[in-house]
Order: structure tokens, then C-alpha cells, then sequence
């Protein structure tokens, strides 16, 4: 089957849009410093211009394998497998894109996670796992101007971080910030052809940060679903 890199003459006119073909999507994320990156179960990963989620997608498909060899039981990889998908964000201008952003890798983490269960655990999903894979998906892929860091309608585009607490069972805080106040304390650490960037897009915990517009109590990663209570 012959992949579609443009969907039309007018949008490649109006909007530069041309998508990546696989092939180059994994030549891309097979570079030993990106691999690297993908190895690091913690690392941060953005793509300014997401599409469809080509990187995306590959990258989650790659992350949660990485999650699955550091998870000796079912819970601990229900836990890595949101780990992983926290760590990926996308910024993606048109809107027809980023509603196929969200379905792709909703449908991704959704399939690659009941079949590791499956065919590793022997296991069926955990339905409060793929609840807050969804909630995660929903903020971390965003409609914008990745340049300006605004949505369409000239708001902030704002990123959940995910801090992983650790901890048993592991938990995490969510904290909400503006795309601006994260590039003013973060620092790009690796780029691919302008295309495919890695961030390290939350300085560490000990640097001074923006203030968050919303800081979430820490709950288990299953319970991120709940979103019911928030530090005012």
C-alpha cells in the first residue's frame, strides 16, 4: 500500500504540509543519540509539527517496549506504560490533523498495551489504565501555533507536566504550564532535520519555575482519570 504524503495541493500551498513517510520516520528515530532518548524511560519528547503523529506514534510504540523490560509484574507496567505516554507532546496547526492525532494514539497505546498484556502477562487491560492514557493524550497533544506558542484562538497553549513520585503504589503530580513559561526554563538538548525535536521541556525540580496555572494532588498513575481534586 502506497503512503499518502500529502492530502492536497492546496494544503501543501497553504500550509507546507507534507507528511513523513515511515521509512524516514524510522531512519530518524533510529539514530543512537535518539535511541538513547528512547531508552530513557523519562525523557521528554515533542514534535512541533505532529500531523498525524508519524513520530508519535512510532515513538509510543517504541516507549512502551522500553517500559515493558522494566516491568517485572502487571502493575508495575500499567504504571511504566502511562510513564512512557506522558513523555511524548505534539503542537499541530490544523484542526482535521490533530482530531487524527489524538485518535492515532489513543488507538496505539490502546492496542500495543492489551497485547503486551496479553502475549507477556497473560492478562486482560486495565480499563482505568487506558481512561487516563486518554486524559494524557488530550493534554499533550495540542492544536497551535508551535512559533507562537498559542492555540487558534490567541490563548496559551498549555502542557501537563507528569512528575513521576515514585513510590508504592508509584504516583504522580500533574502541574499545568504555559508552553512559553516551559521553553523559558527548558532547553533544547537535540534536533533532526528541524523536524523532530527532543526537549528536556521541564527544568529540574531544584531551578526556579513559572508559577503553574493548575497543580493537581498527587494520586496512583491509574487514578489520573479522576482529575476530582485541585490545589486552588
Amino acid at each position: 500500500m502506497t503512503e499518502k504524503i500529502i492530502k492536497s495541493a492546496d494544503r501543501v500551498k497553504d500550509h507546507g504540509e507534507v507528511f513523513t513517510p515511515r521509512r524516514i520516520v524510522n531512519l530518524m528515530l533510529d539514530q543512537p543519540e535518539i535511541t538513547a532518548k528512547i531508552n530513557d524511560l523519562h525523557a521528554t519528547f515533542l514534535e512541533p509539527s505532529a500531523g498525524e503523529g508519524a513520530f508519535l506514534v512510532e515513538l509510543l510504540k517504541r516507549k512502551l517496549q522500553v517500559a515493558l523490560k522494566r516491568s517485572k509484574s502487571v502493575r508495575a507496567f500499567n504504571e511504566n506504560s502511562l510513564i512512557a505516554l506522558s513523555t511524548l507532546y505534539g503542537i499541530e496547526y490544523l484542526e482535521d490533523n490533530v482530531e487524527m492525532l489524538v485518535m492515532n494514539m489513543q488507538e496505539t497505546f490502546n492496542r500495543e498495551y492489551e497485547t503486551i498484556l496479553q502475549e507477556k502477562f497473560g492478562t486482560k487491560y486495565n480499563k482505568n489504565v487506558e481512561t487516563s492514557a486518554k486524559v494524557i493524550i488530550q493534554s499533550n497533544m495540542q492544536q497551535g501555533d508551535t512559533l507562537k506558542g498559542k492555540t487558534l484562538s490567541g490563548e496559551p497553549i498549555v502542557f501537563s507536566e507528569w512528575q513521576d513520585l515514585g513510590g508504592n503504589p508509584c504516583k504522580v503530580q500533574r502541574t499545568e504550564y504555559t508552553f512559553e513559561s516551559i521553553l523559558n526554563q527548558g532547553e533544547s538538548t537535540g534536533t533532526v532535520k528541524n523536524s523532530y525535536e527532543q526537549l528536556d521541556l521541564f527544568a529540574p525540580v531544584d531551578e526556579k519555575k513559572e508559577k503553574p496555572i493548575v497543580s493537581y494532588v498527587p494520586c496512583k498513575w491509574s487514578d489520573i482519570y479522576l482529575k476530582e481534586t485541585v490545589i486552588k
